[in-house]
């Protein structure tokens, strides 16, 4: 064989195995960097909302974390920061819901949305939360809107049962 048949040889292995294997590895990085760019969005929101629960802990004769409702009415500034509170806490389930959530999601997003469901829930049982909705969802997103009422919804059904 001469170099010519040997050149051609070897151009049909590099486009027969090592081209395929090429693209196989460059969709497999694709696909890492599509989940690191998710995991650190995820610990973005999370550390928005561990400053939530900074400020929560700050204003905690509010007892938003203990008590649906508080043993004595508020007064106007408690009500005035509770609903401040609030509207920073729509603000961050907003965003998370606009970057994370999806109607068709793989695994692992689905994994991360579940634990931003979770605080939906566990706000959404308080009435106070509910009670505030047509001022805190007011110009908010229209599908999260519908979402987060979805779950107030539901939760509030749980809590008559």
């Amino acid at each position: 064989m001469t170099i010519m048949e040997w050149l051609e040889a070897l151009s049909y292995v590099v486009t027969i195995v090592a081209l395929p294997f090429g693209i196989w590895v460059f969709i497999k990085e694709q696909q890492k960097e599509r989940i690191n760019d998710d995991e650190e969005l995820y610990l973005q929101l999370s550390d928005e909302y561990s400053k939530f629960l900074r400020l929560v802990l700050s204003n905690a004769d509010l007892h938003l974390m203990t008590q649906a409702r508080p043993d004595e009415p508020f007064n106007v500034d408690q009500i005035e920061r509770r609903n401040i509170l609030f509207e920073l806490l729509i603000s961050i389930f907003e965003r998370a819901y606009i970057l994370v959530y999806e109607e068709h999601m793989s695994r692992q997003a689905s994994r991360l949305w579940q634990t931003w469901e979770d605080y939906m829930r566990y706000w959404c049982r308080r009435a106070d939360f509910r009670s505030q909705f047509d001022v805190l969802l007011e110009g908010e997103d229209p599908d999260f809107r519908t979402y987060i009422q979805r779950i107030a919804s539901e939760e509030a059904r749980k809590l008559q049962h």
